[in-house]
Parts: C-alpha cells; structure tokens; sequence
C-alpha cells in the first residue's frame, strides 16, 4: 500500500480526494497551509474535522510572509472576493479576470514543494492534491500539465521522488459533489468560501461554483 500526504484545505475537492486516497493508499499526514487567508480559520476547522473522523495526523503550516507580498483578495481586507453570476461561471473572459483577483504568487508550487519534503523526510510515496478539471480551466497550477512539471522537479529536487497525484483530476465540481457524497461526506466538514463567517457567504465566485455543482448533482444547496 502507498503512503500519502496530503494537502487539506478543508474544501470540497481535497476532502473528497482524502476519503478517495484512504480506499487505496495510507495517509500518514495531512497538510493545511495558514497563509493570512480570509477563510483561513474556516478552512482550518473543517480539515480538523476531516482528520479527527479519518483519524489522520494534521500539521497547519502557517505562512504569514505569503500574505505581505501579494495584494490578492484572498488576504487583503480592503479588496473584495469576485461575485460573478451562475451564468458566468464558463465564460473565460469574466473567469481570467476573477482568477487574477485571488492570485496568490506560486501557492500551489510552494505547497508542493513543502510537502515534497515532508515526503522525503518521512519516507511517503505520494503527495495527494485536490485539483480538479473545472478550476484547472482557468489556474494553470490545478492541471494535469502541471503535476507532470512537479513529478519532474522532484525527479531532480529529492532523492525518493514522491508522486503528485490527484484522484479529483478529471471531475468537474458536479462530479466531485456525486463522490462526496457516495463516500459519506457531510457538507458541515467542507468549506468551499473565500470568507470567514458563521455559513458560506453563498456569493464568492467559489460558493458560486459550488451551488452550480451542488444543482447539477441534484444534491439541495446546503448554504
């Protein structure tokens, strides 16, 4: 059997893809960055929950300089999160601009390379991710050309070579909403918004996302 890291954001994608990675594989530990994010305590709780019932080990990997060096509107207080519309979500002008409003400056590519070397050091054969078709049409970092890149990087950047994988790869939302819930996933676990309240705000282009997907898989809109 492979042992696993993987990197919880405590969202829809990666929690689908740990219960997904326990059918195949051991997951030895579990990732959650902290990166001066909106939802960051959200984000934090739900990964928490996800790793209390799969009986994971969990590490939060706190970032603070991440935050001092981009203006994205993810972590900048005085800029508001996109609100686009349902109908807008395919529409790749409106989604390239969005995209470059919650930028953050190689994330994916840092998050990759700090569990790279909790790979090696731990002696882990994969590092698991959440990435997903829908996303991976506007963020070039959630693609299946960019986890081929990093399985190169590792080839020469450590010695035991940990694969990327992700079992969520090929699925739209809709998809990933289907497999939560046959795994048995309550959506109290996951948080799928770029703020930090009580409930998911229902309006950021991710709650956005997905309601569509929740709708699609005939599933009731929890928020």
């Amino acid at each position: 059997m492979k042992r696993a890291i993987i990197l919880l954001s405590g969202g829809l994608d990666s929690t689908v893809a740990a219960y997904q990675t326990m059918q195949e594989s051991q997951i030895i530990l579990a990732l959650t960055f902290d990166y001066g994010q909106k939802a960051g305590p959200a984000e934090i709780k739900t990964a928490a929950m996800t790793c209390q019932r799969l009986k994971l080990s969990h590490k939060v990997i706190r970032l603070p300089w991440l935050a001092e060096i981009c203006q994205t509107a993810l972590v900048n207080p005085a800029r508001e999160v996109p609100t686009p519309s349902l109908d807008t979500l395919d529409d790749r002008e409106v989604t390239t601009r969005t995209a470059a409003l919650v930028w953050v400056p190689n994330r994916n590519g840092l998050f990759l390379n700090i569990a790279a070397a909790y790979a090696e050091g731990l002696g882990l054969d994969q590092i698991v991710t959440g990435f997903n078709a829908e996303e991976g049409a506007t963020f070039p970092d959630n693609t299946e050309h960019f986890i081929t890149a990093a399985d190169h990087f590792f080839g020469d950047s450590t010695l035991s070579h940990p694969k990327v994988v992700s079992p969520t790869i090929k699925l739209r939302k809709s998809d990933i909403v289907k497999k939560a819930r046959g795994l048995g996933i309550v959506w109290d676990q996951i948080w799928p918004c770029y703020l930090n309240q009580e409930r998911w705000c229902g309006r950021c282009e991710s709650c956005a996302r997905s309601q569509r997907a929740f709708q699609e898989a005939g599933e009731p809109w929890p928020c």
